[in-house]
């Protein structure tokens, strides 16, 4: 434990320094990092200050992808067709 709130883990400072780091493992350490935030921590909240944090960092590095994705609107289930979204009520 790093002790820093907005990282406990050191967990995205660490994906900015692995080298050809994927976008799937991004959302992998993303993952963790969110699941090892304190109870009642509002992640998203913290996404800008992480964001400001590395606004150094290369933009196209792929955590920073998934940072400012983190960011973006968490949409409602939507019908995905099938049978029963076709059958007459």
């Amino acid at each position: 434990m790093t002790g820093d709130p907005l990282d406990p883990k050191g967990l995205i400072r660490e994906s900015f320094r692995i080298d050809g780091i994927t976008e799937a493992e991004c959302r992998s350490i993303f993952l963790d990092w969110a699941l090892s935030l304190p109870d009642g921590v509002d992640s998203r909240a913290m996404l800008p200050k992480l964001i400001d944090r590395y606004a150094a960092e290369p933009a196209d590095h792929p955590m920073m992808a998934v940072l400012r994705e983190g960011l973006g609107q968490v949409g409602g289930a939507k019908r995905r067709g099938g049978w029963r979204g076709r059958r007459g009520r």
